[in-house]
């Protein structure tokens, strides 16, 4: 009897889906010919940098939203560590345990890929990490700023990597840095090409090191806002977009960690290349 309850049940359980999917994009529609404001979704509106005070033109002393969280997030890193680590007690409490846990995650992660010769990079890496991870996290705030969605803050931060890496590995190695683009173990024919190739790459490195940061952020805000001005203008049919709204909001939680993580390991990676060039 149970079985064929469950039998008789789930078809009846897709078919009202079925019905409740169509009365709902059946009503977007009427909304959508009746020029219903509710629908007139501006996804990229969240990005536009805006002066905090009065209204003009933003040149760079002009302190704006972005400016406003990062200078929180700052913060945040600051009482993070401070109440982290004023009080260091044998049996962690929670604020000192995620300041022990950050620090060790990431002196791992330098440590295994750039090897030891790369831990006194560590003081940089980590402070990129938490800078990124803290903006990530604090741009899911309702009504709040995500300064990683701005390729301007991430291709400041790929470039200082970029600069960092290269004068670092010229310093150390002179000439021999050189050899990070030729593939030795290649034949010698392909070798000059391959070359080519490697230097194009190795100049790219900072564009996606940046886009990839900033285009990921961006798309999961632009995503929630769409379906956030779906959810306004269905009224009490917006159930699937809320739905949609929690699933994706979920997912940017995994991607604020995910790529600042993404951004770290490259970086270590990059480190490694300098410290040891060559094929």
């Amino acid at each position: 009897m149970a079985e064929q309850t469950t039998k008789r049940a789930g078809p009846s359980i897709w078919v009202l889906g079925v019905v409740l999917l169509v009365l709902i994009l059946f009503i977007s529609g009427l909304f959508a010919k009746s020029g219903v404001s509710g629908l007139q979704i501006h996804p990229m509106d969240q990005f536009h940098v805006k002066p905090l005070f009065g209204e003009g033109p933003v040149h760079w002393y002009t302190f704006t939203n972005v400016t406003l969280w990062m200078l929180l997030g700052v913060l945040a890193i600051a009482a993070l560590f401070i109440l982290g680590t004023g009080e260091k007690g044998l049996v962690p409490g929670r604020i000192q345990s995620i300041a022990e846990s950050a620090y060790m995650f990431v002196y791992k992660t330098v440590e295994d890929v750039t090897g030891h010769d790369g831990v006194k990079f560590f003081p940089y890496v980590f402070t990129l990490f938490l800078f990124i991870v803290f903006m990530n996290f604090l741009g899911l705030l309702p009504m709040s700023f995500a300064a990683t969605s701005h390729i301007a803050v991430t291709a400041i931060l790929a470039m200082l990597v970029f600069l960092t890496v290269t004068i670092m590995g010229l310093v150390k190695h002179g000439v021999h840095f050189l050899g990070l683009f030729w593939v030795s173990s290649a034949p010698l024919a392909l070798r000059p090409i391959l070359a080519v190739i490697e230097l194009i790459s190795y100049f790219v490195r900072p564009v996606s090191h940046s886009i990839r940061l900033a285009g990921n952020i961006m798309a999961g805000h632009a995503v929630i806002k769409v379906f956030a001005g779906f959810a306004g203008a269905l009224g009490i049919f917006s159930i699937l977009p809320i739905f949609a709204i929690s699933a994706f909001y979920a997912l940017e939680v995994l991607v604020a960690f995910i790529q600042a993580y993404v951004f770290t390991i490259l970086t270590c990676v990059y480190l490694k290349d300098a410290l040891h060039p060559g094929h």
